[in-house]
């Protein structure tokens, strides 16, 4: 244990006098608005283009900038919690990202637009893992459960409500609108915050011993963060839109993450004071609850990315209606959400982890019975019933990724664990995104095969469509006819491709059904050894 630990049984919560309940309602008010801003503008990008005189392309910055600060920060959270205090970290974590939100509406050009959404992004990147170190030491173990479900709503039904929200204010109102509803919020954060949040003793007493003794900046450890962090969002999020290692970019970046990281790990576990305690992964049971975070990561955020993505292409929805179809979702997992926290306190947390990845498997092979026919009941059936095998992974995971970890880590081992859900959300639809344009890609060459003279069906159908037109010798008739036809046919290949992916899905969830039996075993309502 290092020095700068308390000893066992000496208490880090941050409830001071007031309901512990109270404190899990507060910090899941900042969460909802950060987890929110990773989707909510998504929808609003060629909006944002337009009114900032932009093209397309240019506008995906300001997604991806917000990624990069966002898991830059991410995993060096933990030691700036730990030097700066968790409570005044965390309200500075709100202040910016409020502040920024304000700037990021204001902006007059897209570069200062980025600009902002970097700012946004490093406060947004604090918040996560100080709030889950503050409910994991706030809330006695076997109580964690249902306060991590509490919490895990925010954070499962924000991404979820993201595209809705922001395609209803985009249609209605403006793209600035997406940025200023984060201002009141914020401010209502920071309020409670700093009235009901106490610092505990032993956390101001083992900051004030490493101020004594000295505290030395990981400086190259911060670097090597920043550099490997950076370039691997700036690849998975660009990777696709460059043609991948076709790219001379795509290529530099990637061997500069790759680097960086080669050189981080070892760095990293050869210093006394690390600024990312890479040796929590040296305990199984962490490790394996990263892995599963991971998993429920890039399952979450990439089927967030395809539905309404395959709805807007292909069946002509509008952003607003488009973003319904996961609302019913977010609605489930507020049901969910609290049952799966009362039944981690009867159940083994690996067996309820087991149930989320097979609910999981079957939701994504579920959706690949569509059709273009497909109705929007049908489609948000199938979201809510992807939605409900969440609450299953991310509940009993998070919860018992801190067993067995020494007292006075929740901080380090919650940024690690937040950077492994937003690394697998990253990987997911950079997966996705580039899944789809080969598939449909190899789809279409394949049907394209049946468009010759000799192709009875195609035959039919090109006979017919000049009669609808009410021409059959007009040759501009008959070019629309292969258009109308050649249209059709692209639609087939894509729905066949997205019916690819969802393959992969379900059959990625089966594969990660072993690694829950490398989960701490724990004793259901009992409080678990170790932390």
């Amino acid at each position: 244990m290092s020095k700068s630990n308390p000893p066992q049984g000496v208490s880090l919560s941050l409830a001071g006098n007031h309901n512990p309940w109270l404190i899990a309602g507060v910090v899941s008010i900042a969460t909802f608005m950060e987890v929110l801003d990773t989707s909510i503008a998504n929808v609003a990008l060629l909006h944002i283009a337009g009114s900032l005189a932009a093209g397309p392309d240019e506008s995906t910055w300001v997604l991806t900038s917000y990624l990069v600060s966002n898991a830059v920060v991410l995993p060096i959270s933990g030691w700036l919690a730990t030097v700066i205090g968790r409570k005044r970290f965390y309200m500075g974590c709100v202040a910016l990202f409020t502040v920024s939100s304000l700037l990021c509406a204001m902006a007059p050009t897209l570069g200062w637009l980025i600009v902002f959404r970097v700012l946004q992004g490093i406060g947004g990147g604090g918040l996560a893992p100080s709030e889950q170190s503050m409910l994991a030491d706030t809330f006695r173990p076997e109580q964690r459960g249902m306060a991590f479900a509490m919490y895990g709503v925010a954070v499962v039904v924000a991404p979820a409500v993201g595209p809705t929200v922001g395609g209803w204010i985009t249609d209605n109102y403006s793209w600035h609108w997406l940025f200023l509803i984060n201002v009141p919020v914020g401010i209502l954060s920071l309020t409670l915050t700093n009235f009901i949040l106490t610092e505990p003793p032993a956390e101001t007493a083992r900051r004030a011993e490493l101020w004594k003794r000295g505290v030395k900046v990981d400086y190259v450890g911060f670097g090597l963060v920043a550099i490997g962090l950076g370039c691997l969002q700036v690849v998975l999020d660009k990777g696709e839109r460059e043609d991948w290692f076709g790219s001379n970019f795509i290529v530099l970046f990637t061997i500069l993450s790759v680097l960086a990281f080669f050189i981080l790990i070892p760095w990293e576990l050869t210093r006394k004071e690390p600024i990312v305690d890479l040796r929590l992964l040296g305990n199984r049971g962490f490790a394996s609850a990263c892995a599963v975070m991971f998993a429920m990561g890039l399952i979450l955020f990439s089927t967030t990315q395809l539905l309404p993505q395959l709805v807007q292409s292909l069946m002509g929805y509008d952003s607003t209606t488009a973003g319904l179809i996961l609302t019913p979702g977010g609605v489930a997992v507020l049901f969910v959400m609290p049952c799966v926290g009362f039944l981690l306190g009867k159940m083994q947390a690996r067996t309820l982890v087991a149930v989320g990845l097979v609910i999981e498997a079957i939701a994504a092979y579920h959706l690949t019975g569509l059709s273009l026919e497909a109705s929007y009941a049908h489609l948000a059936w199938a979201r809510v019933l992807q939605a409900v095998g969440i609450p299953f992974l991310f509940v009993p995971t998070t919860n018992v990724a801190y067993v067995g970890l020494p007292p006075g880590k929740s901080a380090e081992s919650s940024a690690l664990i937040n950077l492994m859900r937003n690394l697998g959300g990253s990987v997911g639809i950079s997966m996705v995104t580039t899944l789809l344009a080969r598939r449909s890609q190899f789809h279409q060459s394949r049907l394209v095969e049946h468009l010759t003279p000799y192709d009875e069906p195609f035959q039919r159908a090109l006979q017919s469509l000049p009669g609808i037109l009410n021409t059959t010798t007009n040759p501009v008739a008959t070019r629309q006819a292969y258009a109308a036809i050649y249209q059709e046919l692209q639609q087939q290949a894509a729905i066949i491709a997205y019916i690819d992916i969802f393959h992969i899905l379900a059959w990625m969830a089966v594969l990660m059904l072993p690694l829950v039996f490398l989960l701490q075993k724990t004793k259901p309502g009992q409080a678990p050894a170790g932390h």
